[in-house]
């Protein structure tokens, strides 16, 4: 698999205890994206952070949550992408999602020679 030098990177910023059906909803996200062939897709947990509630996540030790934001984030080309939105709108109940033009550099292994 190939991806266009000009392609896409989608954000999806959500929480870990966020669930689609009783999977979690990062995992499921992920295996969606690679069930319709995405390119890749990465899941980042972050120590801190608020969202549209204000409530702040934070792994310290004094107020330890366990509910910590993750990101996913997923690079491929525009029509991948726009393929998937849907699908992900239909997993999400809350949470934000990005999406931005990113130029690929690589992808893979580069060839020896």
């Amino acid at each position: 698999m190939q991806i266009p030098q000009q392609a896409l990177l989608l954000r999806i910023f959500i929480g870990e205890n966020d669930k689609f059906g009783s999977s979690p909803l990062y995992e499921a996200i992920v295996l969606k994206a690679r069930e319709l062939h995405l390119a890749g897709a990465t899941v980042l947990r972050g120590p801190m952070g608020f969202g549209k509630s204000s409530r702040l996540h934070t792994s310290k030790i004094l107020r330890l949550s366990e509910d910590l934001p993750l990101l996913i984030e997923i690079v491929d080309s525009e029509d991948s992408i726009n393929r998937f939105l849907p699908i992900l709108d239909q997993m999400m109940t809350s949470g934000l999602i990005t999406l931005e033009k990113v130029q690929v550099l690589q992808y893979g292994e580069k060839a020896s020679g």
